[in-house]
Order: structure tokens, then C-alpha cells, then sequence
């Protein structure tokens, strides 16, 4: 039996490409042989890679300037990745608003000054601070976000002013929620694993001007944008395999009626949930209102006892993954795209009747 996953990632996929991807396991396409056995130098390989790209872009409304890179290492290889490449005055400015921002800033550190411009840590990362008038230095070379935060539930709702310095997000658990203008930012980049694909793959948008031989001394080849960008992702073997899922999800988006119908039905989703929680005597979200992420849903009871309780019921009725990060605790449903609506309504459902129980 499926139960209702409400993982932070890896996470839950629509079924119908579950079932799709299984009939075509130990054939794909006529070839006689699993898309995990096939070289992705092959004809069908390619036509895969390219089919997904293009459906991408479509989604996305990518300009023509745009490079789409698939990679390896995750979202957290690309913490190194931007500034190795974009790092020219050895300086850019970082907004931490939660664990994700914060390590892609130490990394930084590693390679020139990041400076933290905002920062929402006084208050757990549970709020988004004010962007509009930040103190970023002249010689900058980007400012960095983490767009929505998987852990503690907060989303940009409007971009930073970045003053005329190049903008860096790290979209992982938004990627594909609602439409985004691509043009607003230098580089977008996500990890697949929350809404998109399996594990394993970190799709990197990138604006061309940006994709140069001018990184910094010791950057590996592989983590040089312009070697990935002159392979079209296909300098060493990529992972065929996600790359397949994810082109499978994008025709699923599609589907569904694209960015714009992705965006009311999570909207719709995280409605229900925070409706309950804004009127529940028992159960409070963490996050300040007009930051909420309609991905990631925080929430406590206020007593540790019974956040264990809740979790190992809740697992028991069929609701999996709902306890919430070790670094802030309580519970956390992420609500992703393929999330469906019944899924949410039966966790409320199920949130009632503990309250009834437990109130």
C-alpha cells in the first residue's frame, strides 16, 4: 500500500511516472535494454537528455542565454561551484535565513570574503528579513539566497534588491512549485530530490556571460561550469537515470497545466494546512505569516512528549516522514507537487482527531 509521504526529500513522485518508469524498466523505448544499462553517448540516450531539456525550458520560459546544466554532487557541490566561478573581486554578499544559506556562506569563506548581509538566525530562521535596503558591498561580485527553506519552512515571497549585483538562488525545495522569471537571476539552481526527480542531480540555470574560463586557480575541471556547458552535461557519464525521471516529471507538469495550475494546487494544499493550524488550539506553525513556504509546513505541539507521540501515531495511520528536523523539532509536512490534495485533507483529518485525543 502507498502511503502519504511527506518526506523533506527524497520525496514523494507522482505515481503515474512511478508506473511508467516501471514499465519501461527492463525496456525502454524498443531499445531491449533498461534506460540504467544504455551508454548516454546512445541515440536514445541523447534524445532523452534533449527532450527533457527542452521541456524545461518550455516550463520555465528559459531565455535563449540560459545554459541548463545537469549535474552531480547535489545542490551542496554548487555551494563550492559559485563562487569558484563567479568569485572575480573575491567578494559577495550572503543572506543566511537558514541551515542551507548558512553552509553555502561557510563555504564561501573558503574562497574570498562572504559577507553576511541579513541574517534571520536571532529568531530561528523563522521569518524572512527585510531585503529592501541591504548594505552590499560595491565590489560584490553576486548575492546569494536559499529561496525557500526546506527546514524551517520560510520562502522569499519577493526577491532581494540586490542593487545591480547578479542574484544567486539555491531553489532546491521550490523548484517548479510556480512560475519564476529566470531573468531576474544570474544563476537558479536546485536540487532535484524534493520535487522533481531521485536523488543525485542538481540542475543549474545559468546565464551565458557567466559560463567563462575566468574561475579561480584550483578549480577542478569538473566544477567548472564552462567545461559542463561545453558537454551539454555530458563530460563524463552523467546521472542518466534521474535525468530520465525528471524528464518523465516535466511532461507530468505539463500535463497538469504547467507552472501557473502547479501553483494553485499547492497553494490550495498549504491552505488547508495552515488554515487548521492558524485555528488549532493545540498545534501552532513556526513561521511568521507572510513568510510561509507553501512547501514546507512546520509545526509543534509546544510539548516534546507529544510531538514524539503525534509523529509515531501518525506513522502508524499511514502518514510517513513527518518529523521535523533534528535542529528545530516538532513536525514538518512538505507538500511538494506531487503531493496530492486528498493527502493533505487526511492529515488534517488525522491532526483533528489527536487534538480531540490529546487537547
Amino acid at each position: 500500500m502507498r502511503v502519504y509521504n511527506f518526506s523533506a526529500g527524497p520525496a514523494v513522485l507522482p505515481e503515474e511516472v512511478l508506473k511508467e518508469a516501471a514499465d519501461e524498466m527492463l525496456d525502454y523505448n524498443g531499445t531491449g535494454m533498461s534506460v540504467m544499462e544504455m551508454s548516454h553517448r546512445s541515440k536514445a540516450y541523447d534524445d532523452i537528455i534533449k527532450t527533457a531539456e527542452k521541456d524545461l525550458r518550455e516550463l520555465m520560459n528559459i531565455p535563449d542565454n540560459y545554459k541548463v546544466l545537469f549535474l552531480q554532487g547535489g545542490a551542496s557541490q554548487q555551494f563550492a561551484a559559485v563562487p569558484m566561478n563567479l568569485m572575480k573581486n573575491k567578494k559577495a554578499a550572503y543572506i543566511i535565513t537558514g541551515q542551507w544559506a548558512k553552509k553555502a556562506y561557510q563555504e564561501a569563506q573558503i574562497y574570498g570574503e562572504a559577507v553576511a548581509v541579513a541574517s534571520s538566525a536571532d529568531k530561528t530562521f523563522s521569518y524572512i528579513p527585510d531585503c529592501s535596503n541591504l548594505d552590499i558591498p560595491e565590489d560584490a561580485d553576486y548575492v546569494y539566497i536559499c529561496e525557500n527553506n526546506t527546514i524551517y519552512g520560510t520562502k522569499f515571497k519577493t526577491l532581494p534588491n540586490t542593487k545591480g549585483k547578479l542574484l544567486v538562488a539555491d531553489v532546491s525545495s521550490c523548484f517548479l512549485s510556480e512560475p519564476v522569471d529566470v531573468t531576474k537571476y544570474g544563476v537558479i539552481y536546485g536540487g532535484v530530490q524534493k520535487n522533481v526527480g531521485p536523488a543525485g542531480l542538481v540542475i543549474s540555470i545559468i546565464r551565458e556571460d557567466l559560463i567563462t574560463d575566468d574561475v579561480l586557480p584550483g578549480t577542478p575541471t569538473m566544477l567548472k561550469w564552462k567545461t559542463q556547458a561545453d558537454n551539454d552535461s555530458l563530460y563524463n557519464t552523467p546521472n542518466c537515470y534521474a535525468i530520465y525521471i525528471c524528464g518523465k516529471v516535466f511532461k507530468w507538469i505539463k500535463k497538469m497545466g504547467g507552472l501557473e495550475a502547479m501553483k494553485a494546487h499547492n497553494e490550495r494544499k498549504a491552505k488547508i494546512l495552515y488554515d487548521f493550524l492558524d485555528q488549532s488550539k493545540l498545534f501552532k506553525g513556526t513561521v511568521r505569516p507572510e513568510d510561509r513556504s507553501i512547501m514546507n509546513v512546520p509545526f509543534v505541539t509546544g510539548n516534546e512528549e507529544l510531538d514524539a507521540k503525534f509523529v509515531k501515531e501518525s506513522k502508524a495511520a499511514g502518514f510517513e516522514n513527518l518529523k521535523g528536523h533534528r535542529t528545530v523539532g516538532g513536525m514538518r509536512a512538505s507538500i511538494y507537487n506531487a503531493m496530492p490534495i486528498e493527502g493533505v485533507e487526511k492529515l488534517v483529518e488525522f491532526m483533528k482527531k489527536f487534538e480531540a485525543e490529546n487537547g
